[in-house]
């Protein structure tokens, strides 16, 4: 359901376009039969996370390549009344901050690594504080992301995905005023799907790996749009 809603509401809202590494090939429009050439069966999908927007964008792109992902996401939208029953009924996976049952949340994951889907998590673990609608680079990773990978075995994939704080940032007002008039404007938007890779190393340096995998990236996505944040680094 996240997946065909976001597949739905996005064209409405902006302009998107998704890349993949060379590496990878899509064997037919719409990505179907893809998910095998663009992201292994029971891969770690980690995004870099700028605003309230930007997991609908990257579940649209992700679409168009025939994946469809177990979503990590905080716990307080399970409180919200048919969307949380839905996201329960399609097995995504509540993460409740700060709270002893924080470490479920990896336990479910990696059972649905287990049985080969794949798992979208935001590693940076919470929403940047700045106002602007500028691009920059993700902050630091926490653990878990590596924990996963450390447990698992599972491969990562680094996504990286610009121009959705052209939709919504700032305060809520703003947030609200960005979203109404976003299908006037029509923001370009941008996904960039990178290559496989495995983490080696202890669990710091594995943080490390998948932290420069994903911000290389978001710099291929923020490029892209010719975001001065992609384009100076």
């Amino acid at each position: 359901m996240l997946s065909r809603l976001s597949q739905t509401l996005v064209p409405a809202i902006g302009r998107l376009t998704v890349t993949v590494d060379a590496v990878h090939t899509v064997t037919a429009p719409g990505g179907t039969g893809a998910q095998g050439a663009v992201v292994p069966p029971g891969s770690i999908l980690a995004a870099n996370h700028t605003s309230l927007a930007d997991p609908a964008i990257v579940l649209a792109a992700l679409r168009r390549l025939g994946v469809r992902p177990v979503v990590m996401a905080t716990a307080g939208l399970w409180r919200i009344p048919l969307l949380g029953r839905a996201l329960a009924r399609e097995g995504h996976i509540p993460v409740h901050r700060h709270d002893r049952r924080a470490a479920q949340a990896l336990d479910l994951a990696a059972a649905a690594l287990e049985e080969g889907r794949p798992v979208l998590i935001y590693a940076e673990g919470g929403l940047p504080l700045r106002k602007d609608a500028a691009e920059a680079a993700p902050v630091t990773f926490r653990s878990g992301l590596a924990r996963l990978a450390e447990r698992t075995g599972a491969p990562v994939v680094p996504i990286g995905q610009a121009g959705a704080r052209r939709v919504t940032s700032g305060n809520a007002a703003k947030q609200l005023a960005g979203l109404v008039t976003a299908p006037v404007r029509r923001p370009d938007l941008h996904v960039h799907v990178g290559a496989p890779l495995t983490l080696t190393g202890d669990r710091a340096v594995r943080t490390a790996q998948a932290y420069g995998a994903v911000a290389d990236a978001w710099r291929t996505a923020a490029a892209h749009l010719g975001e001065p944040a992609a384009l100076a680094a």
